[in-house]
């Protein structure tokens, strides 16, 4: 089989995952350009079957928003998917001069870092309503985790000088050094306080 490096650039082969519940979900696999033009939606679990660059780049597509505050969805956030393209190359490149190791897996282990283990939900109990602490599914934690890089990174960049490629490659190095000046992982940290008080 011939191996691709991922954007001409880089090798996925030799990536390691150590967190065994993320391990499936974490899908590497062998892509020149991460862009399936929504080839696998069509079947259960489709998410898995992308290339977890290709998940990160739909992502900066349609952000979200962030509680009752709504992203703006202009500019950067237009749905172009060669703007998030180059926004993830230019940030994978930042990654790679600035750590000296594979981008790939810097992005990896921030996703292993900053993934939550913990929430809350609310359950309504005799007409009134509590907190309550669940696990969250692998699944999920990765799709939190994708949209607390990408909100944290716009939150950072828009409407200021820094551009969107350094800020998302700001957000996933300091998530890589466990560091909480990271959006995501002050989140994080944030959502499994509020599990622990909700038990």
């Amino acid at each position: 089989m011939i191996q691709f490096k991922l954007m001409g650039r880089w090798d996925t082969s030799n990536i390691q995952i150590n967190d065994p519940g993320l391990k499936p979900y974490i899908n590497l696999s062998n892509v020149y350009i991460p862009r399936s033009s929504g080839r696998h939606a069509s079947t259960q679990f489709h998410k898995n079957k992308y290339n977890i660059i290709e998940r990160l780049m739909n992502r900066l597509m349609v952000p979200g928003h962030r509680g009752k505050k709504h992203m703006l969805t202009s500019g950067i956030c237009g749905g172009k998917s060669l703007t998030a393209f180059k926004i993830v190359e230019k940030a994978f490149l930042t990654i790679e001069a600035k750590t000296k190791v594979n981008p790939i897996q810097v992005f990896v282990k921030a996703i292993e870092n900053a993934a939550p283990r913990d929430e809350i939900t609310t359950i309504e109990y005799g007409g009134a309503r509590y907190p309550q602490a669940v696990d969250c599914s692998p699944q999920r934690r990765i799709d939190l985790t994708l949209r607390m890089f990408t909100q944290g990174a716009y939150q950072k960049s828009f409407g200021k000088k820094t551009k969107a490629s350094d800020a998302l490659a700001d957000e996933i190095i300091l998530a890589y050094q466990n560091d909480q000046k990271s959006s995501a992982m002050s989140k994080k940290l944030e959502l499994e306080r509020q599990a622990d008080a909700a038990r």
